[in-house]
């Protein structure tokens, strides 16, 4: 997925629309709650892009805008059914949605079809005006057909308009959900960061009348313009001199900026992409032009009369990688991708990676999981870099029981893994922590420790991670499971039996409740129980795999 677009692409290209797409009568936002939307822009989660600008433009619609909000995927990573209405659609219900926004998860698929289906029944949108306004990151996952419900409704004769906001998707991708709002009379817009995503959102979600301007005098009739030619700029995108950009779904922006006076860069005059021909206003122009990762600046000059043609150099790379844990794996979709050069680059993508790139040294750091690995990539202008890049990683599958052979079952105990090397006050880094059964993860080859935790027993286990194969961790805490009730207690605490040489004994339960259970390590413990001022002792042994369970008296 392209990453880096600019807030000058969408400006233009809602501009550049017969009118702004406004929303009408009652709406509903639908918005992605999927796990895509922890893929990062400029190293922040789109999630977090799409919750600052809803609650920007929530901050400015008219009081009087009825108004709901639908999320699917937040709920559940494989439920294709996972859609809810967080707010009915009603007057004042800006702060609602925001707030609702803000305590969403980010978890499954995509149902983005059956989700824009329910807000259309939510609106009652055979009865009066409707408007649903789709925000996503991603195409339909859940076998719906967007395109298919568009000419659904529409074909129904209801008065339903559909919005769909592209954040961050594909050329190819927005073809997928571009008919939702084609085929109902509505916009596909693109959105690739913050400002943009915005801008997309006030020009869908805000439903403002234009003022009726009065009546201007007829003006007179303007000179007649000198001939001039219908194209007259007609740029070139180069890699290198002589070597063209390819043909490919990468996006080149033109913008053409007006040259102050002290040489500076002044206004943006206009902003046009691609293969751009036509007509531009004479003048003289600082031509800014933007491929992915790489950007070069010009002066030019247009006239009217002669066609302008800069061949515009870029003094790019084209950079293909593909991620994966092994030479003849499959591709690792959430494996990261880095790119940072000394000129200011720093961008990251996910995956199946497509990006144009400025020459000289980038370095590239690859992650996966815990996995990560920097290189050094040279890169020559015009170069074509494909290749797979292998990022050496192993699974590391650790589990805990409480002796041999019996599994510590639920989410209650905590599974870390650390670093094999102690640092120079003994301790070692905790490099991951989780709960419960099935902990699998992602590691660099190397030395580890897994260490798991339930109540006061623990135990770690010393494990090597090869590159390739998957090693199964056994942490064995020799423990069982001591059960009390103290009919009337007000206080219960648990002591290990054996004394340390000062006397004291070690304290490894502490609870209010007159009945509870923890697990221990093997041995003999004291009961402490406390009923008002009456303070007993009740002996307790724990052995390994066992429950044992202690009336207090």
């Amino acid at each position: 997925m392209r990453l880096l677009s600019t807030l000058r692409a969408l400006v233009c290209a809602l501009f550049c629309l017969p009118a702004l797409a406004h929303a009408d009568g009652r709406t509903i936002i639908v918005l992605d709650g999927s796990g895509s939307m922890w893929g990062q822009i400029d190293g922040k989660p789109k999630l977090e892009i799409a919750r600052e600008a809803l609650a920007e433009v929530l901050k400015t619609i008219p009081s009087d805008t009825e108004l709901g909000l639908i999320a699917y995927g937040h709920r559940s990573k494989g439920a294709c059914d996972d859609i809810e209405t967080l707010v009915a659609p009603a007057t004042g219900t800006a702060q609602a949605i925001s707030d609702a926004a803000a305590k969403m998860q980010f978890l499954g698929k995509t149902p983005l079809t059956e989700a824009v289906r329910r807000a259309a029944n939510e609106l009652h949108s055979t009865e009066e005006k409707a408007t649903v306004v789709l925000i996503t990151d991603g195409i339909e996952t859940c076998e719906g057909d967007p395109c298919a419900l568009a000419r659904d409704l529409e074909s129904s004769g209801v008065d339903f308009t559909a919005h769909v906001v592209g954040f961050g998707l594909t050329k190819d991708e927005g073809k997928q959900v571009a008919c939702l709002a084609e085929d109902t009379g509505g916009q596909y817009i693109t959105a690739d960061d913050l400002d943009s995503l915005t801008l997309a959102l006030q020009s869908t979600v805000i439903s403002t009348p234009a003022p009726v301007p009065a009546p201007e005098p007829v003006p007179a009739p303007e000179p007649a313009k000198p001939a001039q030619l219908e194209i007259n700029f007609a740029p070139k995108a180069l890699l290198a001199p002589g070597v063209a950009k390819p043909d490919d779904n990468s996006q080149v922006n033109w913008e053409l900026n007006a040259i102050n006076a002290d040489g500076s860069t002044g206004d943006r005059s206009t902003t046009e992409y691609n293969n751009f021909k036509g007509y531009i206003e004479p003048g003289n122009y600082r031509l800014i032009a933007t491929l992915d990762s790489a950007t070069t600046s010009t002066d030019i000059t247009i006239t009217a009369d002669t066609l302008s043609a800069p061949e515009v150099n870029f003094n790019a790379a084209r950079v293909i990688l593909h991620p994966k844990g092994t030479a003849d794996g499959a591709v690792e979709p959430e494996a990261s991708l880095n790119f940072a050069t000394t000129s200011g680059v720093n961008t990251t993508y996910f995956g199946d990676t497509r990006v144009y790139l400025p020459a000289g040294e980038v370095t590239l750091t690859a992650g996966l999981g815990l996995a990560s690995q920097t290189t050094t990539l040279t890169l020559t202008p015009g170069q074509l870099l494909e290749r797979d890049e292998i990022i050496e990683v192993g699974l590391a599958a650790i589990e805990g029981y409480y002796v041999e052979g019996m599994l510590i079952e639920g989410n209650a105990h905590q599974v870390a893994i650390r670093s094999a090397k102690k640092s120079i006050d003994g301790s070692r880094e905790t490099l991951n922590t989780a709960y419960g059964t099935g902990n699998q993860i992602k590691l660099s080859p190397g030395d580890y420790i897994a260490y798991v935790e339930l109540d006061a027993a623990s135990a770690e286990v010393p494990f090597s991670i090869k590159a390739g194969a998957r090693t199964d961790v056994a942490v064995i805490l020799d423990a069982g499971v001591l059960a009390f009730t103290a009919a009337g207690a007000t206080e219960v605490e648990i002591y290990s039996a054996k004394k340390d040489i000062n006397g004291d004994r070690k304290s490894v339960f502490h609870d209010f409740n007159a009945e509870d259970q923890t697990t221990l390590p093997g041995g003999d413990y004291t009961i402490v129980t406390k009923k008002g001022e009456i303070e007993t002792e009740t002996p307790a042994s724990v052995k390994p795999g066992e429950r044992t369970e202690i009336n207090v008296p």
